[in-house]
């Protein structure tokens, strides 16, 4: 049984739903795999993170429903790594834009359970901070895993037209508003004909 997750995040039940985030956040970046690479405290470093997403989404997904699981103790979570909206989170922050706190939820997800999804919504958030090639690398590793997901077909398309833009020939060709802005997809027609 998972211990109560309120308790992993270190927050009282009556916390707001922005000092849950805060918390989280500050787990995730004090136990963040990246911080433990080549330690031996690597796979202790991975379990705690993975306690902590796992309490997190419990909470997200009790106050969504409006309710309180207080009967006796917490299975888990049952959406933990499995699941169709598992990343229900991580699209919303990046239908937010803020693909930085998207970043810190997938970053945390240990690298066994990294599927096509995750692959997917990775490159997205590497194609907002206008790192094209890797974004293009992930979503391409999305389509491999998942060929017939046509939401990353679809994307994988959309990033083949952009692919290369950055330090091309084709810069000469775009003002600087639109070398800047392209990560974010917002191409002015003006002077880019």
């Amino acid at each position: 049984m998972m211990k109560d997750p309120y308790e992993i995040l270190g927050v009282p039940r009556t916390a707001s739903d922005d000092e849950i985030k805060t918390a989280y956040r500050e787990l995730a970046r004090k136990y963040h795999p990246d911080k433990y690479t080549d330690n031996p405290l690597s796979d202790l470093a991975q379990e705690k993170m993975q306690e902590i997403n796992e309490a997190y989404d419990t909470i997200v997904k009790e106050r969504r429903a409006g309710g309180s699981q207080q009967t006796g103790g917490y299975a888990g979570s049952s959406q933990s790594y499995g699941g169709s909206s598992r990343f229900a989170d991580v699209r919303r922050l990046l239908s937010q834009n803020r693909y930085m706190d998207a970043e810190i939820l997938l970053d945390g997800v240990p690298s066994l359970s990294r599927d096509a999804e995750w692959y997917y919504l990775k490159g997205m958030v590497l194609y907002r901070k206008g790192w094209l090639d890797e974004a293009y690398n992930h979503v391409q590793r999305a389509c491999q895993m998942d060929p017939y997901n046509n939401e990353y077909r679809a994307q994988l398309n959309r990033m083949s037209g952009q692919r290369g833009y950055a330090g091309s020939s084709r810069d000469d060709q775009m003002c600087d508003c639109c070398c800047s802005m392209m990560a974010a997809n917002c191409l002015c027609n003006m002077c880019c004909r």
